[in-house]
């Protein structure tokens, strides 16, 4: 075949005249070491902080946490038996982000936001995902928290309110019932939009389980399937078989995903269970990564770990919508050690903390919250009035009868005065009681204690204080469903109310001792 020197020309121009190529940059390096779930890479120096770069060939991510002069330090966010010496690695030029949104509600998924529980995947779009890392709202941007955020526990809605936006820590050794207090919150967020994730009343519930053991993981989403709270629930699990990165960003990814449903107006709380192991996997990170250790061998920038995570909660101005995001961080202390290093970081960041006490829980007092040491800073402000008037007292009443007690000990002659202040205290201590998974509606909580506050139990005996308050709820909402509805209505306490109150008390009370 010939070929003219013409023809060929003219077909070059005319592929060249229609060429329309385009070009990217793409910043490429490669492995010098690997292990212990960090990797050390040469030729990244456009590498941005907290980038997601990618190992060819593999397909693990990593994060790029130390961009030094001559190398960039990643944690790797997958196996790192895949990832090998002299691997190729491209920067992906967006920062780490997890998916958010509606799509989530119902399912269990990691750090990252990728589902975990066998349901099959989650559809989102570009645009629900979100940077782990982000600004937490200004002064002018919150607006005080008075809005209450009910638990359905006794002792904590009395005494140690929370509201909505509030920071409140959750401390206490281990096994003290600090998950249980977070599953029963939960599941009482049911009666704030009848447990329908579309109805925009519904509190959204975010559980962040952080180096927790698997079956305790598997425990609680089972028990939110059963009572039907997990339909406005999204777990984020980072177990402790995880990796350490994983269990470190497992609470930013959840944060983030509150903040979205925050930021369209919505009322979320969020559980981090719990931030001393998350801790703890930060230092693991950081000292293979080389940083300096501080005190206990933690990175100096430990506070600024759970600062930065915890200022995030707020509740937004109405021009913002109105939203609010609650935190509720939990941190497992040691022999009841509230003064070590987590601890106190912790406590300074926020809000306030309910102490719950190895002590009690082993005599029974259950939920073991010490009133004593436990506070929420944002006080009344954060109770429906007609709690506060009936609740007023109690706190006080509870320590006056704790100090008699112990007085009480050393000496058997008493004035009448100070009898009755311990039969009421004891009373009043065993009203504070509760099973787990049975949060109480307010308007019954009212009911109740107003009747211990008031002395309408005076007469009850102390054995059958519980078995009184539980036939008392029933009678109430059976006969007298009026009352409660008044009272969870209006939110007010009147003196015409406790009237009635005492009305109804005193006939019941004559039939249950009869």
């Amino acid at each position: 075949m010939d070929l003219k020197a013409s023809e060929v020309t003219s077909v070059l121009k005319k592929e060249i005249e229609g060429f329309t190529g385009s070009t990217k940059k793409s910043n490429v390096g490669s492995v010098l070491s690997v292990g212990d779930g960090v990797a050390r890479i040469h030729g990244l120096d456009d590498c941005m902080m907290s980038e997601l770069v990618e190992f060819a060939g593999s397909g693990v991510s990593a994060m790029a946490l130390n961009l030094e002069e001559d190398n960039v330090g990643v944690v790797l966010l997958g196996d790192e038996t895949k990832v090998k010496e002299g691997d190729t690695v491209r920067t992906t030029g967006r920062v780490i982000s997890v998916p958010t949104g509606m799509g989530l509600m119902g399912r269990v998924v990691d750090a990252l936001g990728a589902p975990i529980d066998g349901k099959g995947s989650i559809a989102h779009t570009e645009k629900d995902y979100r940077p782990i890392e982000g600004r937490a709202p200004s002064v002018p941007e919150r607006q005080p928290v008075k809005e209450p955020l009910q638990t359905g526990i006794k002792s904590i809605d009395a005494m140690i309110p929370l509201g909505r936006g509030q920071r409140e820590l959750i401390i206490g050794d281990r096994a003290t019932g600090k998950t249980a207090i977070c599953v029963d919150t939960i599941i009482n967020q049911m009666s704030t939009g009848g447990g329908d994730p579309a109805n925009k009343d519904q509190v959204i519930c975010i559980y962040v389980a952080v180096g927790q053991k698997q079956s305790t993981v598997k425990a609680v989403v089972q028990k939110l399937e059963e009572t039907g709270a997990m339909r406005y629930t999204i777990v984020v699990s980072a177990p402790a078989s995880a990796p350490a990165a994983m269990q470190f960003l497992a609470p930013y990814g959840g944060c983030a995903m509150g903040e979205r449903l925050r930021d369209e107006g919505r009322h979320v709380v969020i559980f981090y269970d719990d931030l001393y192991k998350q801790a703890l996997a930060y230092r693991q990170v950081m000292l293979l990564l080389r940083r300096p250790p501080g005190r206990e061998a933690f990175p100096g920038d430990v506070f600024n770990l759970h600062s930065r995570l915890l200022e995030r909660a707020a509740k937004l101005s109405a021009a913002l919508g109105g939203g609010s995001l609650t935190a509720l961080p939990i941190v497992e202390t040691q022999e009841g050690d509230v003064s070590a290093y987590i601890p106190t970081n912790v406590i300074s960041i926020t809000d306030g903390q309910i102490f719950l006490e190895s002590s009690l829980f082993n005599a029974g007092q259950r939920p073991a919250v010490n009133a004593g040491i436990s506070v929420s800073r944002v006080g009344g402000s954060a109770q429906i009035p007609a709690m506060k008037k009936v609740a007023g007292g109690m706190r006080i009443g509870l320590a006056q009868y704790r100090e008699l007690a112990a007085f009480a000990q050393f000496g058997s002659d008493l004035d009448k005065a100070t009898q009755q202040s311990i039969n009421r205290g004891r009373r009043l201590e065993e009203l504070l009681k509760q099973p787990q998974y049975e949060p109480v509606p307010v308007e019954e909580q009212v009911a109740v204690i107003y009747a211990g506050t008031s002395g309408g139990l005076d007469e009850v005996p102390v054995a059958r204080v519980l078995e009184f308050e539980r036939a008392y709820r029933e009678h109430l909402k059976v006969n007298h469903k009026a009352l409660l509805e008044t009272i969870r209505k209006d939110k007010k306490w009147s003196d015409e109310l406790a009237k009635q109150f005492d009305a109804v008390c005193a006939k019941f009370r004559a039939e249950f001792l009869a």
